[in-house]
C-alpha cells in the first residue's frame, strides 16, 4: 500500500522540526541571516575579529550568498519536489542529517582560518552536492525531466561557491569575484523561473477568490521564453564582461523584458492581500536591479555593490521572504492571510534594501540597513517559529 506525503510526514514521531524540508531549513534559515548580520555590524565596528580565511566583506556576501540562500532553496526544493514528482518527502533523520551539513558548513566557514584549506571548502560544499543529489534522485525517479532546469541552477549556485573559495584563497577580492556574480545571477535565474511559475499561478487563484475577472498572463508563454533566453545571455556577459558597454546594454534590455514580464500579471490588482502583492513587489527588484546597474555602467559609475543590493537584499531577500512566509503558513494549516506583524517584517525587509542602496553614497546608513535587516528576519523567526516547531501539516 502506498503511503502519502501526509501519511508519511504522521508517520514521523521524532523533533516536529524534521518533519518536512520547509521546517528546519526555512526558521533556522531566517536565524541565520540575523546571527550573520549582527556578527557582520560586529565586524564593521571593529568590535570583533573572527578566524575566518575570508575577509569580512566577501565573508558577509559569501554567507548571504550562499549560506542563508543554500538554507532557503534547500527548504523550498525539499518541499516542492514532492509535489512536482508524486513522490514522498524527506522527513526525520535524512533531512537531519542534510540540515547538520548546512550547519557545518557555517562553523567551518567561521573559523576557516584555524583548518587546512580543503577541510573548510570540503565541509561547505558538502550541503548543496548532497542536496543536489537527493533533488536530481527524486527528479530522475519521479520521470519530472522539466525541473531539472532548477537542480541545473543550484549545480551552478555550487560551482559559483566552489570559484568563489578559490579566489579567496589565491588573494583576491572575492566579492567582486566571478564567484560572486556568478552565484548571485544563478539565484537572479531561480527566480525569474520559479517565480515566473508561482506569481501568475497564486494570483490567479486569488482573483479568482475575489470574483474579479481580469487574469494574469499564463506562465511560460513564448514572451517568457524570450525573456529567460536572454536574460540567460545578459547575465553570462556580465559574468565575464562587468564594465563593458554592450553588457550595460544587455542589462538595460533584460530589465525591460522583466518589467513588462511583471506588469502581466497583474500585481496591481492584489493590494487588499499581502501575501500575494509581496511577491510582486519582491519580483519587481529583478527589473530594477538589472536597469540601475545597466544605468550605473553606462553613466561610467566605478562601482555596481550598492545597485547590486536591489538583486541581494531586494529580489532574493524579498523574494525568499514571501515565499517562506506564504508556505509555512499553507503547509501548517494556516489561512493564507498576512497579519500585522507579517506586513511590517515585509517593510522592514524593503526598508533594509533601500537604505542599504542609499548607504552607497551615505556609509553611516549601514548600521541601519543591517538592524532593519534584522527586525525583517528576527521577526519572521519569532512570528513563524512556533508554527514552524509545532506537528500540524496540511494535508
Amino acid at each position: 500500500m502506498t503511503m502519502s506525503s501526509a501519511e508519511r510526514m504522521r508517520a514521523w514521531t521524532g523533533p516536529a522540526i524534521l518533519g518536512f524540508g520547509f521546517r528546519p531549513f526555512f526558521l533556522f534559515g531566517a536565524v541565520w541571516a540575523v546571527v550573520a548580520m549582527l556578527l557582520w555590524v560586529a565586524l564593521l565596528s571593529g568590535l570583533l575579529e573572527l578566524p575566518m580565511r575570508f575577509d569580512p566583506v566577501s565573508w558577509h556576501a559569501h554567507e548571504f550568498l550562499f549560506g542563508y540562500l543554500g538554507a532557503i532553496v534547500a527548504g523550498f526544493l525539499l518541499t516542492a519536489v514532492p509535489n512536482w514528482t508524486g513522490r514522498l518527502p524527506i522527513v526525520g533523520w535524512p533531512l537531519g542529517a542534510l540540515f547538520c551539513l548546512w550547519v557545518a558548513g557555517r562553523i567551518t566557514i567561521l573559523v576557516g582560518g584555524l583548518l587546512p584549506l580543503w577541510v573548510s571548502v570540503a565541509v561547505d560544499l558538502s550541503f548543496p552536492l548532497a542536496l543536489a543529489a537527493v533533488l536530481v534522485r527524486e527528479i530522475v525517479a519521479g520521470k519530472n525531466w522539466r525541473n531539472l532546469m532548477v537542480v541545473g541552477l543550484l549545480g551552478v549556485l555550487t560551482v559559483a561557491n566552489l570559484i568563489f573559495h578559490v579566489e579567496a584563497a589565491g588573494g583576491e577580492y572575492a566579492a567582486h569575484g566571478i564567484g560572486l556574480r556568478m552565484g548571485l545571477a544563478s539565484a537572479v535565474m531561480m527566480i525569474a523561473v520559479i517565480g515566473g511559475r508561482i506569481l501568475p499561478s497564486f494570483t490567479r487563484n486569488w482573483l479568482v477568490r475575489r470574483g474579479d475577472e481580469a487574469r494574469p498572463a499564463p506562465p511560460m508563454q513564448r514572451f517568457d521564453k524570450i525573456t529567460l533566453i536572454l536574460s540567460l545571455a545578459v547575465l553570462a556577459l556580465w559574468i565575464a564582461l562587468p564594465m563593458e558597454r554592450l553588457t550595460a546594454i544587455g542589462l538595460v534590455l533584460m530589465g525591460v523584458l522583466h518589467l513588462v514580464r511583471l506588469l502581466r500579471w497583474q500585481g496591481h490588482r492584489t493590494g487588499a492581500e499581502p501575501l500575494v502583492w509581496v511577491l510582486h513587489v519582491a519580483y519587481a527588484f529583478v527589473p530594477l536591479g538589472a536597469l540601475v546597474m545597466g544605468a550605473e555602467l553606462l553613466l561610467g559609475a566605478p562601482s555596481q555593490v550598492a545597485a547590486q543590493h536591489f538583486w541581494m537584499g531586494g529580489a532574493i531577500g524579498a523574494m525568499t521572504l514571501a515565499v517562506m512566509t506564504r508556505a509555512t503558513l499553507g503547509h501548517s494549516g494556516q489561512p493564507l492571510e498576512a497579519g500585522r506583524g507579517t506586513v511590517l517584517i515585509y517593510l522592514a525587509l524593503f526598508g533594509a534594501v533601500l537604505v542599504r542602496v542609499a548607504a552607497g553614497a551615505w556609509p553611516e546608513l549601514m548600521t541601519l540597513s543591517g538592524f532593519l535587516w534584522i527586525a525583517a528576519f528576527g521577526g519572521f523567526a519569532l512570528l513563524y517559529g512556533p508554527l514552524l516547531l509545532t506537528r500540524r501539516e496540511k494535508g
